[in-house]
């Protein structure tokens, strides 16, 4: 008889769920994906119950329930720190007290609870609880990376702001088992440094990370020596301590203080402010202090342990212009990302953990291919479901064979037109990987800023990425390895490139965004980078047919791919979801499964109030 765990992460940000059986991943998604509210954080209710009911199992069936971290631990890292900078934290430690113990210091109360509600909900009538498991933050990351990885033995780095008490970890995996080496504890933190500037920035913290990442080729390292000369010591085997006389995370509601201001010239830019030169310097500067403590710390991780392969998970493993240098510049012959690499992915990993480091259950490697599917393991719909959805909606649609499908969407993609494109299982992760994506032609030199303003609602600056067939990558960019997940950053070729000229000189900052950089500059970033998706024939043969389709029209097999959803909107789950999308933005075409919607022939969209509202800015 199987046997099946449900591995769950909630209550800070990216709350998720995944269930295993027999150490397989049937399915895992994130809450926020059904809620419609971006991180959602509170328990996932209605990813668990999908997870059963993918998987057609009943409450009572289950191993176990594994949570992802140890609260206990957290509450007594959280109270060490308010005791240690006494009086400074009294603020914060008022605000948040109250919340610890009347929740989190009983949080195996309140899983058991919400657990069976979940079961009740599903008609399961289940009563008896399975056992609750807690797992360490970090462990759950590591397990999450190399458990599901291709790799019999890895060196394991895990990067975040913070778990219990470690921020960065190292573990070497070998098999179906995890060591731990070594760990950095809190206050000292890569990630909430990166937070620290992502909030000076004018962003928001927990999420706007990536918007600083994007930000950074335009502007100059012009902060790097003050980083280190007043924030960091960095060592040169990439271990470091934080000076915190000039953050105020540990004890306020801030991330930096006065001095962070004075030492950086001024205030942090407010949220929705005009972006200065000053902004984009400071985005540079961190991002190139965050990639060398990357590499340091992954070539001392290389040098103890002789692992030829490096498995990433935490937050930070999301920087995939940092991973993008450890492929090129680090000493590992291959690196492998948990695409869900946030705490949505310590689902994944606390099961696993269940599996493979308690009950000791062996891996079953598969010839060089991960566990993770892809990563399209959340809910799909079928064509039957999508028409009884769109006639209820008074759709114009229509349905088309899988020939005339692929011939018609290639055709509008490569007359200009942007397509909204639904097929198949919904992705695990922060990216959209080709279930849930928004498409457009990477030749156009007007593709970026149409998809910008005129689609996602977000700031102008920020680019887009390529899907490429697997076996053309190496046409388009200075790599040819797989990054089926969106995670790696490489140079566009050098014969694709087109050159500045002197005209050019005087640019810098926001204007050089219109200059075009490429033959396919519509995913051409202003440092001539790309974050790579390479697309599979094996784990999503819809969207790699689709390429070839495009590919036969226009001679490349490439696509600007960009997540289904506009800014501060979760990535679509359902039709209904994504027809809403389509008709509040000005997308040209929606593609649900074989039904193919025109935008022209859709009647107006009727709501009450401004939809905008619905999401809080991210």
């Amino acid at each position: 008889m199987s046997e099946h765990i449900l591995g769950i992460s909630a209550y800070y940000h990216d709350s998720a769920a995944c269930l295993l059986r027999d150490g397989e991943i049937v399915a895992a998604a994130q809450e926020e994906r059904f809620t419609r509210k971006k991180h959602d954080a509170r328990f996932p209710k209605n990813a668990v119950r999908y997870c059963l009911r993918e998987g057609g199992v009943a409450l009572q069936d289950l191993r176990y329930v594994a949570f992802y971290d140890k609260p206990l631990v957290k509450y007594e890292r959280l109270l060490e720190t308010y005791l240690g900078f006494s009086p400074k934290g009294l603020r914060s430690f008022v605000a948040a007290m109250p919340i610890w113990l009347k929740e989190k210091l009983f949080l195996k109360t309140l899983l058991g609870k919400e657990i069976a509600d979940c079961a009740d909900g599903e008609g399961n009538g289940a009563r008896a609880l399975p056992p609750i498991l807690f797992g360490e933050h970090h462990e759950s990351h590591a397990a999450s990376a190399f458990y599901v990885s291709p790799f019999r033995r890895a060196a394991v780095l895990c990067l975040d702001g913070v778990g219990e008490w470690a921020t960065t970890s190292a573990w070497l995996g070998e098999e179906h088992r995890l060591t731990p080496l070594w760990e950095i504890h809190f206050p000292h933190s890569i990630g909430l440094l990166y937070s620290a500037f992502t909030y000076f920035t004018g962003f928001k913290v927990n999420s706007g990370e990536y918007k600083v990442m994007g930000l950074a080729p335009y502007g100059r390292p012009t902060y790097v020596k003050q980083i280190y000369d007043h924030l960091m010591d960095l060592k040169p085997d990439g271990t470091f301590r934080l000076n915190m006389d000039y953050f105020a995370y540990c004890t306020g509601l801030r991330m930096t203080n006065g001095r962070f201001d004075d030492l950086f010239g001024g205030p942090p830019r407010q949220p929705e402010s005009p972006l200065t030169q000053r902004e984009m310097d400071l985005a540079r500067s961190v991002q190139e202090v965050t990639e060398e403590v990357m590499l340091r710390l992954s070539r001392t991780l290389h040098a103890e342990t002789g692992a030829e392969n490096l498995c990433l998970a935490g937050g930070v493993a999301l920087n995939c212009v940092g991973n993008g240098r450890l492929l090129r510049e680090g000493p590992y012959t291959k690196i492998w990302i948990q695409p869900a690499a946030g705490d949505a992915g310590g689902a994944i990993g606390a099961a696993l953990s269940a599996w493979h480091a308690l009950d000791g259950q062996p891996r079953r490697l598969n010839g060089g291919l991960d566990a993770m599917r892809g990563a399209y393991l959340g809910p799909a719909y079928g064509n039957e479901e999508i028409e009884s959805t769109l006639k209820g909606l008074g759709a114009p649609y229509v349905r088309l064979d899988e020939d005339a499908l692929f011939e018609r969407v290639a055709d509008e993609l490569a007359a200009g037109k942007v397509v909204g494109w639904l097929q198949g299982r919904m992705e695990f992760g922060p990216r959209a990987l080709g279930g849930r994506s928004i498409l457009g032609d990477a030749r156009n030199t007007k593709m970026q800023s149409v998809m910008n303003l005129k689609i996602k609602y977000r700031e102008s600056f920020r680019p887009f990425a390529p899907s490429v067939l697997r076996e053309r990558v190496a046409d388009f960019f200075e790599m040819d390895a797989d990054s089926p997940y969106m995670l790696l950053v490489a140079p566009v070729k050098e014969g694709r490139r087109i050159p500045m000229t002197g005209e050019h000189d005087s640019l810098w900052g926001i204007d050089l965004l219109n200059v075009p950089r490429s033959d396919i500059p519509a995913i051409t970033h202003v440092d001539y980078s790309a974050r790579v998706q390479t697309v599979h024939a094996d784990t999503n043969p819809r969207y790699h047919r689709l390429l070839r389709a495009f590919e036969e029209k226009t001679g490349y097999g490439v696509l600007v791919n960009t997540s289904f959803n506009v800014r501060g909107e979760p990535i679509v789950c359902t039709p209904l979801d994504a027809w809403r999308c389509f008709m509040r933005t000005e997308m040209d075409v929606l593609v649900l499964e074989n039904c193919v919607l025109v935008k022209e022939g859709q009647p107006a969209l009727k709501e009450s109030g401004d939809w905008r509202k619905e999401f809080a800015l991210d």
